[in-house]
């Protein structure tokens, strides 16, 4: 059955309103029921109170723990949130005690921001920070990943599913079954992939995974969260710095951890967010990732074919499998000349550039149309 965008357009306000936006990648669109859940939790903190609204909502709240687990196949006790996902990132890189020599196995595709972790771990503990070989077309080469972990025995993998500056999308699946087979911890930054594609933490045999609102998966800016399995909770893995939501004081001078994943979080929450996130997890299982995401896919495979046939564009994207992130350089002109007048127009695009050149980055999702898209090249055949 063909996806229709149409009663998630009517949703979502600037769409309605003309505007195009293909920045999806960078924060996407809330449709209204995320910003219901919001105003009317801040319109309940104005007349309960703060701490009195938290109260009311401890079942909107339970409830927005059992979506976003329902969205990555754990359970609620599996489940931090957080403020976004490089906190969460950097929550699961503290539950390990790296000494000097240790190896932290990565790829040659992760998140700026992770890879400066890495860095600020060797200089301060003098960790070793190894790359694994990509593949030919692109992407972590799942057999380097085997040798590497067989030959180095890294304390930890860590990998990035779909990276924020291409639409390569890494065999992360792959990856975690020669993880689990050599018993090596495994976390995967999910920002990019959640809310575009289907998630089972299961088939993906991570230990942790980190993912944001704001992009695909249509939640607010400033709250994120960190799958922690099972396994990691019974080994009793616990971030660097635990705050009361994490564990109990004992008197005897000592603490005692909570048994689920909350002990990842810290105590003081934006609850309006949570509701948003909660909310922002309940419509995109309502919408149905799977074809939700395969239909956006298209949208940007499109894009690739039209942007291929302007003179002067240089399409960036490599890879097996292309998710709803379209890179693309212009020879004469840069991304941010070009997002600003892109932006004028009333089409939203963003610009990419560490690692890797600049390019202007295009990342369409459901609720945007082919017509769209035609708008777009249109626009871009003037660069």
């Amino acid at each position: 059955m063909t996806f229709d965008p149409a009663p998630w357009r009517n949703d979502t306000a600037a769409a309605l309103g003309g505007r195009i936006h293909l920045n999806n990648a960078g924060a996407a669109l809330m449709p209204q029921p995320v910003i219901s859940a919001i105003t009317d939790h801040i319109e309940l903190e104005a007349h309960l109170g703060g701490y009195e609204a938290a109260d009311a909502a401890r079942p909107e709240v339970a409830a927005a723990y059992e979506s976003v687990a329902r969205l990555v196949g754990g359970t609620a006790r599996n489940i931090a949130i957080v403020e976004n996902a490089t906190v969460a990132f950097a929550q699961a890189l503290s539950a390990f005690d790296f000494e000097p020599g240790d190896i932290i196995l990565t790829t040659h595709n992760d998140y700026v921001s992770n890879r400066l972790m890495y860095r600020s771990l060797a200089r301060r503990l003098g960790v070793e920070v190894v790359f694994a070989e990509d593949l030919p077309e692109g992407g972590v080469d799942p057999q380097s990943v085997r040798e590497l972990i067989r030959t180095r025995r890294p304390k930890i993998m860590a990998a990035t599913w779909i990276p924020t500056n291409s639409g390569l999308v890494q065999p992360i699946a792959e990856v975690g079954r020669i993880c689990a087979e050599y018993e090596v911890p495994y976390i995967v930054d999910g920002c990019q992939a959640v809310g575009q594609r289907e998630i089972n933490t299961a088939e993906l045999h991570c230990d942790f995974l980190a993912c944001t609102a704001r992009k695909f998966l249509r939640g607010p800016r400033g709250i994120g969260f960190l799958y922690v399995s099972d396994r990691m909770l019974a080994q009793q893995r616990a971030p660097l710095f635990i705050d009361m939501r994490g564990a109990a004081w004992l008197d005897a001078g000592g603490y005692e951890l909570f048994d689920d994943a909350r002990r990842f979080e810290n105590w003081e929450f934006a609850y309006a967010l949570v509701l948003g996130l909660g909310a922002a997890a309940h419509y995109a299982l309502n919408v149905g990732v799977g074809p939700a995401g395969a239909y956006a896919a298209e949208l940007a495979r499109s894009t690739r074919e039209g942007l291929a046939h302007l003179p002067g564009a240089r399409v960036l994207d490599h890879g097996r499998d292309l998710a709803a992130i379209v890179t693309v350089a212009f020879q004469d002109t840069t991304p941010d000349e070009i997002v600003a007048s892109l932006r004028d127009q009333a089409i939203n695009t963003s610009a990419t550039s560490e690692p890797g050149p600049a390019a202007l980055r295009i990342s369409p999702h459901y609720y945007n149309t082919p017509r769209e898209i035609a708008v777009l090249l249109d626009a871009l055949s003037t660069y």
